[in-house]
């Protein structure tokens, strides 16, 4: 019998955001839950190509499949004219151990679940009345967040903030396309937006922890490997609210790590964000909140499957 492979376009028509919003959302509490199982991920580093590799795998409990996925994430390729982000993902049936697909998704499941946490999280953690939006990144991570959240809440505004003036304006064109209003924004003005995001595969912070004001929620959601750093840790010293996906992933090679090696915060401050989905916690007004998302193999899992299951309809 021959391994079905779905392609790109594919699984483009057999998913919709809600989907994706759905799944994800239902992972993350089932994580949280402990109704899941994760081993720790395995990473490459590539310096030379400025390049990464992810292997990660994961199953929900009682699922009918479990998944490992590859995903890579080469940061030069848009000077060779191809994609930053590849991969795919094989679906194997947790009853059998037989391999029921593969997934050539070229990396878009892994984009989705991605601004699918990101997007879910940062509405649950924000104010209600929050409305204004910044971006730190110009890629394809930065336009699904934006649009994805703007999903789940009115967005007034989305600042953009990127190294490069000209990609900056190419995203807020692809975003006003979509409906929101959006333009470039400097580093100060962008980090003092109601809700951050960033989105970008930084060595070092790309705000300063004092342009953060009151009240402000942000999300980290680059950090995936122990020498990437997006928030300093000195903006989880201010927050009154820690999130992570994982707990010891986020402890290991996210930014929470980094505050809690520079002792800006204690080891055990953060909170499951499937926790914060299933029962958003009070906030003050004035309380900054903080999100640190590595990404989990359970959230993989649940969404491949998903896809795979309108594939075969």
């Amino acid at each position: 019998m021959t391994l079905p492979v779905f392609d790109l376009a594919a699984i483009e028509r057999a998913a919709t955001s809600q989907l994706v919003l759905d799944t994800v959302r239902a992972a993350l509490i089932a994580h949280a839950e402990g109704r899941s199982s994760v081993p720790p991920p395995l990473h490459m580093a590539f310096p030379e190509a400025d390049g990464d590799c992810h292997v990660k795998a994961g199953w929900i409990t009682g699922a009918a499949d479990f998944t490992v996925k590859i995903a890579t994430g080469f940061y030069s390729n848009h000077g060779l004219g191809i994609p930053t982000n590849h991969g795919l993902v094989c679906v194997i049936s947790a009853h059998t151990g037989q391999v029921r697909a593969l997934l050539d998704d070229r990396g878009l499941l892994t984009a989705w679940r991605t601004a699918a946490a990101g997007a879910l999280i940062t509405h649950a953690m924000a104010r209600p009345d929050a409305r204004t939006l910044a971006v730190f990144g110009t890629g394809e991570q930065a336009l699904l967040q934006a649009t994805w959240l703007a999903e789940l809440r009115t967005i007034s505004t989305v600042l953009v903030h990127g190294r490069s003036p000209h990609k900056a304006n190419a995203l807020c064109e692809q975003l006003h396309a979509r409906g929101l209003d959006a333009r470039p924004a400097a580093t100060q003005e962008a980090a003092a937006a109601d809700m951050v995001i960033t989105t970008t595969p930084a060595t070092s912070p790309v705000l300063n922890a004092t342009h953060v004001r009151e009240g402000a929620h942000v999300t980290g959601i680059g950090t995936d490997m122990p020498h990437k750093n997006e928030l300093p840790p000195a903006l989880f010293h201010r927050a009154q609210l820690i999130a992570t996906d994982d707990h010891a992933q986020c402890l290991d090679h996210g930014d929470f790590a980094h505050a809690v090696r520079a002792g800006a915060t204690a080891q055990d401050s953060d909170i499951a964000a499937g926790h914060l989905l299933k029962a958003p916690a009070d906030r003050p007004e004035t309380a900054i909140t903080v999100a640190d998302l590595t990404g989990v193999g359970a959230l993989d899992a649940a969404l491949a499957s998903a896809v795979l299951d309108q594939l075969l309809r």
